[in-house]
């Protein structure tokens, strides 16, 4: 049954998830990159050192994901790892110069845009939009659903410049 809403709701929701294909498509034509292997190569960056497991929490991503991101930053060259002086047990990630390159030659992501507007927002209104977003997740099914795997289409494996 439609209400007078469902139409809007919905054309609205269709105009989100362009701008975010527009988004990673411009991204992928500068840089290569997925979304979430810039997010992931930046936070990377960021760090003086860092593992798998820090970026993972940090990222709010599966521990699996951030393994095969990194697996395809690595393969192209973006980030190194190697075993920590203090404790061999640990993989410390580095970017190397062409993933900070890469960092510089990548367009404004969608996400940073949203961290930037979202935070100017009162309070109540950022609340009342994480619970409209959750429903229309549980609406759509899609509760349990990893969205990492979403942003990483695995773009970086495409002959397109680095």
């Amino acid at each position: 049954m439609e209400t007078e809403l469902t139409a809007p709701t919905l054309k609205a929701l269709r105009r989100i998830l362009r701008a975010a294909d527009l988004g990673s498509r411009n991204l992928a034509a500068a840089t290569g990159l997925t979304p979430s292997q810039l997010l992931a190569l930046r936070e990377i960056e960021q760090r003086v050192e860092t593992t798998a497991s820090v970026l993972a929490a940090a990222l709010q991503f599966s521990q699996a994901t951030i393994t095969n991101i990194v697996d395809r930053l690595e393969a192209a060259g973006l980030v190194t790892r190697e075993r920590s002086a203090r404790d061999k047990r640990q993989i410390i990630l580095h970017a190397t110069d062409a993933g900070r390159a890469a960092i510089d030659r990548a367009p404004d992501l969608l996400q940073t845009r949203f961290n930037e507007r979202f935070a100017i927002l009162p309070g109540w209104e950022q609340a009342m939009i994480l619970a409209a977003l959750d429903r229309l997740a549980g609406i759509l099914g899609a509760d349990g659903v990893d969205a990492a795997p979403l942003l990483d289409a695995g773009v970086i494996d495409r002959p397109e410049p680095l």
